[in-house]
């Protein structure tokens, strides 16, 4: 059993992290599964989600459909029980980045989606910044792998250290950090002109991404 995430770093936020857990195990059969559905739901009772279950097997032949998941477990994780399974094999490079790509395009399409339906509701629309930040800031720090620069795990590290690389404008995304962290307070702050710089920079690193990918397209 291994724990993963934030909640395996320094930036844990009691309000919008989650205890996130993997199991791998030798038998995922029905009946397996149905040995420990009821540890699951208790774990469900206490708001968080339920346990990933994995055999090794499907570990080693996932790499190529959860490169940025696997990359992120490699780097931060505490094994609460038996053996590391996430050390000792490799990522390719030319995976990760094409998941890169597509989970960025997917949320900047889902972004936009939700900003559609929020639209006149300042409240949903902060809860859409600040329940999208982790996915983006995570999607950022990919980014900087991508282009072979290091990749602080510190979300407001990680943001600087993109917006330099690719020159964009941090300031809407550091912005929803801000309150996410309560360091400044969401009342003083216009949540559509914050909206419009997050959703920005989004699409900033939407097209580095893609123009480093496909340099020889008129993207």
């Amino acid at each position: 059993m291994i724990l993963f995430g934030s909640a395996a770093t320094e930036d844990f936020h009691p309000e919008f992290s989650n205890v996130n857990l993997f199991c791998v195990v030798r038998d995922s059969s029905f009946a397996a599964l149905q040995a420990v559905a009821s540890a699951v739901q208790w774990w469900d009772r206490q708001k968080q989600p339920p346990p990933l279950f994995m055999t090794r097997h499907e570990v080693e032949r996932s790499i190529d459909v959860f490169s940025i998941e696997l990359i992120d477990m490699q780097q931060h994780h505490r094994v609460l029980f038996g053996e590391d399974v996430l050390q000792g094999f490799e990522i390719p490079a030319n995976l990760h980045r094409v998941q890169v790509e597509y989970e960025l395009r997917e949320k900047l399409a889902l972004l936009r989606r939700h900003l559609l339906l929020a639209s006149g509701n300042d409240s949903r629309m902060w809860e859409l910044l600040t329940r999208s930040l982790s996915s983006f800031v995570t999607l950022f720090r990919h980014a900087l792998m991508v282009l072979d620069q290091p990749a602080p795990h510190r979300k407001r590290e990680a943001v600087h250290a993109l917006s330099q690389q690719i020159k964009f404008d941090p300031s809407g995304v550091l912005d929803v950090l801000d309150v996410r962290e309560r360091k400044a307070n969401r009342k003083k702050l216009d949540v559509k002109d914050v909206f419009s710089r997050y959703l920005a920079a989004v699409e900033q690193v939407m097209t580095a991404v893609d123009r480093m990918l496909h340099p020889g397209s008129r993207r």
